[in-house]
């Protein structure tokens, strides 16, 4: 596991996802605290401050102690429906609001550059030390959604549907999409060769689909902003040979 002259560690991670979309009223305590789900995944990090051909050090430069690359593999889950005063209207939107679903599904792939602002080399020689870091980086997301009314008849009935998401505005077609992802965090020295890191992080979609539903944007203006998330995940390291 040396190419390049470069350590590997590898580990995994499991947290809780507030899911940011058209479901419900955006800032809307109620709607944030319903519509969470969680998220899994598995990591893979290069580490320009260790050789693991020597079991050395590398060059004493500043990118090699304060950076380090970061490969992910995710997935994350979503249930969705719409909460707040309009929801909880009794009148046919409401109950059209109120009965309309949905899930949405994200598997992701991509890469990130994690910055340390304290040295990597300080924090690895010594067991119970903190290293906290931001992170910026891409992902490529493919998404499942399963849009759905608990109406007799469901969507496929347009009387079924809040005007608003009329017509073509509801989807179960999936999809895939560019994501932008932002974090920060730390890692925790647990022992020599392994470390826990806690990690809050901001993904924003290119694309309105995630969720499912999209309305009109030139005609709707709360539906100014593409899907996005929270992430606050908790995870394992272990250290390559």
């Amino acid at each position: 596991m040396a190419q390049f002259g470069l350590s590997h560690e590898v580990g995994a991670f499991v947290g809780g996802v507030a899911f940011q979309s058209d479901f419900g009223i955006r800032g809307d305590f109620e709607t944030n605290a319903g519509n969470t789900g969680f998220g899994v995944g598995l990591v893979h990090y290069l580490n320009f401050a260790y050789s693991a051909e020597c079991n050395c050090y590398r060059p004493d430069t500043y990118f090699n102690d304060h950076f380090k690359l970061r490969s992910e593999l995710s997935y994350n889950s979503t249930k969705l429906q719409h909460y707040g005063k309009w929801a909880e209207k009794n009148s046919i939107w409401g109950r059209q609001l109120k009965a309309m679903k949905g899930e949405a599904k994200v598997t992701d792939i991509g890469m990130q550059l994690e910055y340390f602002p304290w040295s990597i080399r300080e924090f690895t020689a010594k067991v119970g030390s903190l290293g906290p870091f931001v992170a910026l980086g891409v992902h490529y997301s493919f998404y499942d959604n399963n849009t759905y009314s608990e109406l007799p008849g469901g969507l496929d009935n347009t009387a079924n549907v809040y005007p608003r998401y009329l017509p073509h505005s509801w989807s179960t077609e999936g999809g895939s999409t560019w994501s932008v992802v932002s974090s920060i965090g730390t890692r925790y020295k647990l022992t020599e060769m392994s470390d826990l890191f806690l990690e809050l992080r901001w993904q924003y979609y290119f694309d309105d689909w995630v969720d499912g539903l999209k309305k009109n944007p030139d005609l709707w203006e709360e539906n100014k902003a593409n899907d996005w998330n929270l992430w606050l995940s908790v995870g394992y390291i272990y250290y390559l040979d």
